[in-house]
């Protein structure tokens, strides 16, 4: 549907070169729900603008159903634009129009006559559940509210692909969630592609099928969300886990917990089916081997379980490193590293 090939993105300041997005290549599916997470300054904006070529790329191509978008003249680029919809920040509605002309104004400039237009507008009211909303402006509506206008008004061409810029990140709590059930309301029943960016885990955990995490402007790590929140390999895909996991006590808790117990500690990872199977017991029981739960959890994350528990071994060396074995041949099972 949308694939990135070695992508790169340079800006040229005076004299400073800026490297805003590196040999970026990315394959998002259509049907996806992909996200692109990195904190400020990652390069995740940039890669998004690259998709209708609101910036062009300085390297590398930009495919959105085989055909390379940059390679598109004037007028192939504006039919290829009508065809994705965008979801800003901070709205960017019309205040002198109403939600209604809000939501009509890009079918007004595609040339859609009115009949069409008053349908369509009454479709994607009722879809966003604005329909009594429809002569006010958007001074009159809560933040929530705007947003579900710029979504319907992102839907009013019909497009393939969706494109959220920091979409939820304006929202309270609550509203961020009922946006994001919007969003797969979107997904699900009108099968658009949605591409986001956020620099909010729980968004990428609510919501998407695939994630793709960006440093100075390159992807540090990619993959199924479930793999990529299950098994973080870089550092800052940790931090970002972290912000909406705490998989660990806090320092000073492990450090009581050495001072009194001694020994060490293992991080147990569940997945699946197997985080509701007796693998723990059934395996220590077998070697005559003794455990303490020292901390952990177990959630769900895309409708499958993942199970996290901090634990201790009691009994022989030898013993404990047959389970050790044993554990590692089918969960995930690491040495926690006391400080």
């Amino acid at each position: 549907m949308i694939e990135f090939k070695n992508v790169s993105k340079t800006f040229i300041l005076g004299k400073r070169e800026i490297n805003a997005v590196q040999d970026v290549s990315l394959q998002v599916n259509q049907g996806d729900i992909f996200g692109i997470i990195g904190f400020s300054g990652a390069g995740k904006s940039t890669l998004l603008r690259l998709v209708n070529m609101l910036e062009r790329p300085t390297e590398g191509s930009i495919f959105i159903r085989d055909i390379d978008i940059s390679k598109l003249s004037a007028k192939e680029l504006r039919k290829q634009r009508s065809n994705i919809g965008m979801i800003f920040q901070n709205f960017n509605l019309l205040t002198s129009r109403s939600v209604s002309g809000n939501i009509a104004y890009p079918l007004k400039v595609a040339g859609y006559k009115k009949a069409e237009i008053k349908e369509r507008v009454a479709e994607l009211l009722a879809f966003v559940g604005l329909t009594d909303k429809a002569k006010d402006y958007p001074e009159q509506l809560s933040g929530g509210q705007k947003q579900r206008v710029g979504i319907a008004r992102a839907l009013a061409s019909s497009p393939e692909v969706l494109i959220c810029d920091e979409a939820t990140s304006a929202l309270d709590p609550d509203t961020t969630q009922e946006i994001l059930k919007l969003l797969k309301k979107v997904n699900q029943e009108l099968g658009i592609t949605i591409l986001l960016i956020t620099h909010e885990m729980h968004v990428i955990q609510s919501i998407c099928d695939k994630v793709a995490v960006m440093e100075d402007g390159r992807v540090i790590e990619k993959g199924e969300v479930f793999d990529v929140f299950t098994s973080p390999q870089h550092l800052t895909t940790q931090r970002f886990i972290q912000s909406v996991q705490q998989d660990l006590p806090s320092p000073s808790i492990l450090q009581d917990w050495q001072a009194t117990n001694g020994g060490k500690l293992y991080r147990v990872i569940f997945k699946g089916s197997v985080a509701v199977d007796p693998v723990l017991s059934t395996v220590t029981k077998q070697y005559d081997v003794g455990f303490n739960i020292v901390y952990g959890s177990v959630q769900e994350l895309q409708e499958r379980l993942f199970g996290n528990l901090i634990i201790s071994f009691v009994g022989s060396e030898m013993n404990k490193q047959k389970v050790l074995e044993e554990l590692d041949a089918r969960v995930d099972i690491k040495e926690v590293k006391l400080r």
